[in-house]
This record gives C-alpha cells, sequence and structure tokens, in this order.
C-alpha cells in the first residue's frame, strides 16, 4: 500500500507537491483523472488522498465519494473552489478536510503528518470480544490469544477497521496479498475458513466475518 495518493491534473502543482511530499519519505503516486485514481486506488490502496475537484471525466466529489463507500481512508479536498457549497460538496462527499488553493506548504505537510501520527498511534483495534494489537501482531479473543499468521492478521486488521462496509474480494486480494492474489485467487476463501475457524463462536453461523453474496466480505460483530 502506497502512502499518498495525489490526485492532480495541474503538472507543474503535482510535480512540485510530489517532490515536497517525497522529501519528508513518503511513498506517493500521481494520476491526473478520476477514473485512473479509483483504478490506482482500488488496486494498490492509500493511507491517505490528496484529491482535486477539477478533474477531467469522474470530478474529485464523485471520486471522494466511491472511495469513502469503501474504506475510511483520510481524504484531503486540494482545490482552487472557494463557494462554500463547493466546502460544503466536499465535506459531505466524505472528505476530513477541505484546503483551499493557493496553500501554504508547510501547513500541508503538517496536516499530513498529524494524519499520519494519528493513525500510527492506533496501536490496538477491538470489537465484539476480539482485540488486535498492532504493535505485536497478536489476536486477543476474550482475553486469550489466539495464533494467526501474518497474512491473517493483515486480512482480520483490515476487515475490523472498515466495521459495516462490504469489502470486494478483489480489493482484499489487493490489499493483503498485492500482486501474488493473481497467482492464487482461491487463497482468500481459504483465509476467510481459516479465520473464522479461529474467531467465531461457531464458524458455520458466522456473525464476524460475514459474506455479502455476490460482493465480498464485511466485519458484522456490534460494539
Amino acid at each position: 500500500m502506497i502512502d499518498i495518493l495525489l490526485v492532480e491534473d495541474n503538472v507543474e502543482i503535482s510535480s512540485l507537491l510530489t517532490d515536497f511530499l517525497r522529501a519528508e519519505n513518503y511513498t506517493v503516486s500521481v494520476c491526473e483523472s478520476g477514473e485512473k485514481a479509483l483504478s490506482l486506488y482500488e488496486k494498490y490502496g492509500a493511507r491517505l488522498v490528496l484529491l482535486d475537484i477539477n478533474l477531467p471525466g469522474i470530478d474529485g466529489f464523485k471520486v471522494c465519494k466511491r472511495i469513502r463507500e469503501q474504506d475510511n481512508t483520510p481524504i484531503i479536498i486540494l482545490t482552487a473552489r472557494t463557494d462554500k457549497d463547493d466546502k460544503l460538496s466536499g465535506l459531505l462527499s466524505g472528505a476530513d478536510d477541505y484546503i483551499e488553493k493557493p496553500y501554504d506548504i508547510d501547513i500541508l505537510l503538517a496536516k499530513i503528518k498529524g494524519i499520519f501520527i494519528r493513525r500510527l498511534a492506533v496501536n490496538e483495534v477491538s470489537d465484539s470480544g476480539i482485540t488486535l494489537d498492532i504493535a505485536s501482531q497478536k489476536v486477543i479473543k476474550n482475553g486469550n490469544e489466539i495464533a494467526v499468521t501474518a497474512k491473517e492478521f493483515e486480512l482480520l486488521k483490515l476487515l475490523m477497521e472498515n466495521k459495516g462496509q462490504i469489502l470486494q474480494k478483489e480489493r482484499i486480494l489487493s490489499r493483503v496479498w498485492g500482486s501474488d492474489s493473481v497467482s492464487e485467487p482461491q487463497t482468500l476463501t481459504v483465509h476467510i475458513k481459516w479465520l473464522r475457524e479461529k474467531i467465531e463462536d461457531d464458524p458455520k453461523r458466522p456473525t464476524k466475518i460475514l459474506t455479502v453474496w455476490g460482493k465480498g466480505y464485511r466485519w458484522g460483530g456490534s460494539t
């Protein structure tokens, strides 16, 4: 997964911003259209999206909404559109912040750093009697540690971090297995089965990892 997906059709702006971001040791992927942004995001994912509004094809509002329907990834809109209605549309589409151009690069970098610090500071994910210790990659069920593989941990983490959202099979494969997913089309089904056997009270009647037929899987636990 890349650190930052920059969606900007102005080559000069994207090149300059990319240089600043890479100087801060972020991995950055750049695309100039909404369609390419969604394709790249679905394939590789991103820890943060920097998104322009005025894009060829699908505009930034729709890109923001599509990403937010699938993930809780932080999204910062960077745009020259200063109208109040545009700002409201961006925030209602799911953006975490709306920054007007021209912006102060130091302030933008500080906001980005703050987002990464807060996300990295989350050391534990817990729901429905299952707790993930992010630092040690341990899974605890009702106080007892459960042995899981690295891939099982990443899969469980992805599902729990996106509680209530349907994650498509292709997206999960790309996020957890990357390029390996192409040669192992059945690996997700097998890992879901293994995880259910470990964390569900009744693996044949799962209440945590739910199958959404024809679409993918959803973490169905309740707090």
